[in-house]
């Protein structure tokens, strides 16, 4: 049996919504997408948000929105995909690394004075998997070192802790709608703010430094990061699924655990205690990880390991020069999660079948 990582759940709803904007004659950003901000404000109860082509781009504007650029410094988590870190490259900036909890792999703050500089402007929690960080400690860590709040909430649309959704603790919150997330766009961006300083900002750089796309005449400098009606068509269907799908993903992995529960070599990612979660992957950790993901691959089963830590990617590999803080002793968690974790399958449309299939083959690994 085949049984791939992720596919998207896009059928005729979405087929139909694309059909209206070509009825309509109207392609590029346009009355879909005002409508699509307007339900994206609803859900997440943001006051301002603007769209961006990809997350990469939405981290990127959220951060140039904050002034971040050459010569400072974000405190990123040393868990997390490539684009967060590489966000904060292309303002100029560097990104510094801290470590993440061994539960669920959100930042860890507890040993993260060390790294603030005169340098250091702000910092980045990610909110990993489809649930979200520790905020109440993120913004007493940035309170006490006067630092701004970038949130990375692109796993984590529809999701809520203490009452707020995700992006919403910070100066700045930025999601993706890339075609595995929650909500997918197939590519597309949002930035969130409260601050109507910043959604001024924002305006001028995603719109060639300008409020209106008529005129000729560019105040400020800024950037094409517009999306078009196509994408906000599709997301306006993908959010009316929005309730289905938090419950379907809810219950696949409801699935899992029940299947896997009487394997002791298996731990399953857990949120905080009362934090909501829309499982982004099913995450678990393993004995033998790399050796059971050769497995079932050659059973047809594709799974992913966890993020390879950003210190060790060959790129950064320059931040730890005259930085003993960037070493690998300082991220035992973030190592630990790539040599154990192990993402399985997980999409609206797959089906019972797969899911027992793929609980069997893990089975029969460790027996």
């Amino acid at each position: 049996m085949k049984v791939p990582q992720m596919s998207p759940w896009l059928g005729k709803e979405e087929y139909k919504a694309i059909e209206s904007c070509f009825k309509e004659n109207w392609l590029t950003e346009g009355p879909k997408t005002k409508q699509f901000n307007e339900k994206l404000l609803k859900l997440t109860k943001a006051r301002f948000g603007v769209f961006a082509p990809n997350g990469t781009l939405a981290l990127y504007l959220g951060l140039r929105a904050l002034d971040i650029g050459p010569g400072d410094e974000v405190i990123v988590p040393d868990f997390t995909f490539y684009a967060s870190a590489t966000s904060v490259e292309m303002t100029g900036a560097k990104p510094v690394f801290v470590d993440v909890n061994r539960k669920n792999f959100q930042i860890d703050l507890k040993n993260a004075d060390r790294l603030v500089n005169k340098k250091t402007k702000a910092i980045m929690p990610v909110h990993i998997y489809g649930t979200i960080a520790d905020m109440k400690s993120v913004v007493r860590f940035a309170k006490r070192h006067k630092l701004k709040i970038i949130e990375d909430a692109c796993q984590a649309v529809g999701v809520h802790r203490d009452g707020k959704h995700a992006g919403t603790f910070g100066e700045v919150g930025c999601f993706s709608f890339f075609a595995d997330k929650t909500v997918s766009t197939v590519e597309g961006g949002y930035v969130i703010t409260n601050d109507e300083k910043l959604y001024q900002k924002l305006l001028f750089l995603r719109n060639q430094g300008r409020i209106d796309r008529g005129s000729f005449i560019h105040p400020q400098i800024g950037y094409n990061f517009r999306i078009t009606d196509i994408h906000s068509a599709i997301g306006l269907v993908q959010l009316r699924k929005l309730p289905e799908i938090k419950k379907i993903k809810n219950r696949i992995l409801s699935i899992y655990k029940k299947q896997l529960a009487k394997l002791s070599e298996i731990t399953f990612f857990e949120p905080d205690a009362g934090v909501e979660m829309i499982p982004f992957r099913v995450c678990i950790l393993v004995d033998k990880a790399h050796e059971l993901m050769s497995f079932m691959r050659e059973k047809g089963i594709e799974s992913r390991t966890f993020f390879y830590p950003l210190h060790r990617q060959p790129y950064f590999k320059y931040l730890q020069k005259g930085r003993k803080d960037q070493d690998d002793k300082y991220f035992q968690n973030a190592i630990y999660g790539y040599e154990h974790g192990i993402c399985l399958p997980i999409f609206p449309t797959l089906t019972d079948r797969q899911i027992l299939y793929v609980c069997d083959t893990i089975k029969d690994f460790y027996e």
